[in-house]
């Protein structure tokens, strides 16, 4: 099978993340080209991936790949894709990794372009343990999505999901660590401050959350049951606050991304 190419509009984040799954896997393809307005972000890209070519301005050079990815914010989308929807090869496959555009308003600012896949990565692919939905074309032959699945594999487990519930993937998996992180590393520099080596610190709160994890899953505990589990809560006071919190913030941002 020819190695694909793979281009990327947008060398933020999220292409870092992709790029470091590809390279981790031993994927990262020998033609990927980058594109983006910021130097400096290319520059840091090109420094962590010496072999990716880098392109500052102008996107048809990416966009001509055989594989191109969309890590743009959807308010600079409808600029961007109507100055590169010439430059897409007709056998291209388009990756948006966009929330809230859907593949047909994507594929009306190509130019009526087919061939569109979206994707809602999250950031722990960047280890290839992502959690990255995935919605393929109806009309993508078999052979060509299985060649873009298996290159999916880098990054993580990549189910095939609705296209309407994406917005809710990126709010509850795209987003989540952003909810739990902080939370994570303050348990070790509190676990530091209490006298732990970084080692142990680290050790004892990742098997902690593994455990948590296993325990959500696998113990056929009721959540109240599992919740019940530890009878200290030094935090219990606090959890309606934190819960109002989450109950606010996400059905608004979900209530954005879906309108």
């Amino acid at each position: 099978m020819t190695e694909k190419t793979l281009g990327f509009i947008g060398g933020g984040r999220i292409t870092m993340i992709l790029l470091a799954a590809l390279e981790k896997r031993g994927q990262l393809p020998s033609q990927v080209v980058v594109s983006d307005m910021n130097a400096e972000t290319l520059k840091g890209l090109q420094q962590r991936f010496p072999s990716i070519r880098t392109v500052t301005g102008g996107n048809a050079d990416a966009a001509g790949q055989d594989i191109v990815f969309l890590a743009l914010h959807p308010p600079a989308a409808g600029e961007v894709l109507a100055s590169i929807k010439g430059a897409v090869k007709n056998d291209a496959v388009v990756v948006s990794l966009m929330p809230k555009l859907t593949a047909t308003q994507l594929s009306t600012m190509l130019g009526g372009f087919p061939r569109i896949i979206r994707m809602i990565p999250n950031a722990p692919a960047i280890v290839g343990k992502g959690y990255n939905p995935v919605v393929y074309p109806a009309g993508l032959p078999a052979q060509e999505k299985d060649t873009v699945a298996r290159l999916f594999t880098a990054f993580g487990t990549c189910p095939e999901v609705s296209e309407s519930r994406l917005e809710a993937y990126a709010v509850i998996t795209a987003m989540g660590p952003t909810y739990l992180w902080f939370q994570l590393y303050e348990l070790e520099a509190q676990a530091r401050a209490f006298g732990m080596a970084d080692a142990d610190a680290r050790e004892a709160v990742r098997q902690m959350a593994e455990g948590i994890l296993a325990t959500m899953n696998e113990s056929g505990l009721a959540p109240e049951k599992v919740m019940d589990l530890v009878p200290v809560k030094p935090l219990g006071a606090d959890e309606s606050a934190i819960l109002a919190v989450y109950r606010e913030k996400l059905p608004a941002l979900y209530a954005k991304l879906k309108n």
